[in-house]
């Protein structure tokens, strides 16, 4: 049986952006001021966005599941961080099933669930599904959508 392919950005969606921001020190936010996400071991420091692991450990279920997320191209540590973060909260789920990369557009699947067009995700092939979005502004909204 052939599930179809979900694909699910990090930031805003998977991941609480600010969170990180708030555990980074004054004199990092200060000097990273206008360009924050070059902050190195940021994405590690991220909290999961409310109802994010719950939600994706039930679209497991049912779909083929991964993450794909953009790195600030300026930030040497961003992808591992991201690893990092990935293997803390959901290593189970998408243990090597992490794509990063600049160009969405370009991985095929049926679904992306991502809070911004930037990067392709708003010319990806398959459906858009815009994370906190009036159609989709939660975890629930999602699900009542993929599951429904």
């Amino acid at each position: 049986m052939n599930r179809k392919r979900i694909y699910f950005d990090m930031d805003g969606v998977l991941v609480d952006f600010e969170s990180g921001v708030a555990k980074l020190s004054d004199e990092v936010k200060e000097q990273y001021k206008g360009h924050i996400d070059e902050a190195p071991g940021l994405f590690a420091l991220m909290d999961p966005m409310p109802g994010a692991i719950e939600a994706v450990q039930l679209l497991a279920k049912h779909f083929d599941v991964y993450i794909l997320s953009t790195s600030p191209w300026n930030n040497p540590t961003a992808a591992s961080d991201k690893m990092e973060w990935v293997k803390k909260y959901m290593n189970n789920i998408f243990h090597k099933r992490v794509i990063i990369t600049h160009h969405k557009e370009l991985l095929k699947g049926d679904y992306l669930i991502d809070d911004r067009g930037k990067n392709g995700a708003s010319e990806f092939q398959g459906e858009w599904l815009q994370y906190g979005s009036e159609q989709y502004p939660d975890w629930d909204a999602i699900l009542e959508y993929l599951l429904m």
